[in-house]
This record gives C-alpha cells, sequence and structure tokens, in this order.
C-alpha cells in the first residue's frame, strides 16, 4: 500500500489563496476546517489569517450557511436526527450559535417522527424472520446513532410494536438540539 506524502507547500499568499479556492470547488468548508487545511499547505503561517479573511469577505467562508446546508442535506437525503448532526457540525469547528440556529430552521420543516417511520421502515424490508426483542434493541441502537431522541424513537416502536418494547436504555447523549 502506497503512503500518501505531505501536501505541496506553497510559498506566497496568491498561492495559498488558489490553494483555498481549488478546496472550496470540491466541498464546502467550515473557517476551522478551512484554517486547518491552510496550515497543512502553507509554508509561512502568517499568510493564512489573510486568506482567510478574503475568503469570508467574498462570502466564499460562512459558517451560519455552512450549518444550514448540512444540516439540511444530512436532515432531509440522510434522515439524520438532530443530536448527530450538532455532534458532526461540533467536530468540523461551527460555533454552537450557528449550530442551533440551523437545528431549529431544518426541524421546523421536518418531522423527526416521520424521519424515524421511513428509518424504521427501510430496515424493516430488509428483515428476516419474526421482528423479536434482539431486533428490536439493534433498530433502537441503530437510531440512536443516527440521532434521534429515544422518547421519538420509543413512540414510533411503540406503534410498530403494537406497545410491546423490550426494556431500552435511554439515550446515551445528552439534550443539545
Amino acid at each position: 500500500m502506497r503512503q500518501r506524502s505531505s501536501p505541496r507547500k506553497v510559498s506566497t499568499e496568491q498561492e495559498l489563496y488558489n490553494t483555498a479556492l481549488r478546496a472550496l470547488m470540491r466541498r464546502a468548508y467550515s473557517i476551522h476546517e478551512m484554517k486547518d487545511y491552510l496550515e497543512r499547505r502553507a509554508e509561512d503561517k502568517e499568510f493564512i489569517p489573510p486568506v482567510v479573511a478574503r475568503l469570508r469577505e467574498l462570502k466564499y467562508l460562512d459558517d451560519a450557511r455552512y450549518a444550514l446546508d448540512y444540516s439540511n442535506q444530512h436532515a432531509k437525503l440522510r434522515r439524520q436526527g438532530r443530536f448527530r448532526i450538532a455532534r458532526e457540525l461540533r467536530a468540523r469547528g461551527v460555533p454552537d450559535r450557528y449550530i442551533e440556529a440551523a437545528l431549529q430552521t431544518v426541524f421546523a420543516e421536518t418531522d423527526e417522527a416521520t424521519l424515524v417511520r421511513t428509518r424504521v421502515k427501510r430496515r424493516l424490508a430488509h428483515l428476516r424472520g419474526a421482528l423479536d426483542q434482539r431486533k428490536i434493541a439493534s433498530l433502537y441502537r441503530s437510531l440512536l446513532s443516527a440521532g434521534f431522541s429515544s422518547d421519538v424513537i420509543r413512540a414510533e416502536l411503540r406503534g410498530i410494536t403494537h406497545g410491546d418494547l423490550p426494556d431500552l436504555p435511554d439515550s446515551p447523549v445528552t439534550d443539545e438540539g
């Protein structure tokens, strides 16, 4: 297996700016992610703040918009819950105020129970055999890891099992959203 070499270092501010633009053409970045990306590529670290400032001024970097787009994408297309989206955005260095605002906006128009129901139906379609306690517990854990609250999950699972739920542990995540 070939080891990946370290990224080519750039020596001028203009080259670093061009490197940032090429990265932004591939995907969106949070400000924190872009700073990390540029630190790995800059020979002189003093070029990073002016490049990031220029990108922000031109609105190529905007954490509020990034959080909203990311939340929208992950809630609607990947059908993930608010806890997971918040956790991933925090890991990407997005400030909590933008995360909260984005989650409020996205989940005002997206029903979490519907997302859980869709995930459950899809999972049940691929299940073999009867729906026993072990399979319900596995389904519950997968929904927790997808970022849904335990209350929403329990309500949807009660509807499927007609109220016959095993003793399931509470959510390991705190109320982040």
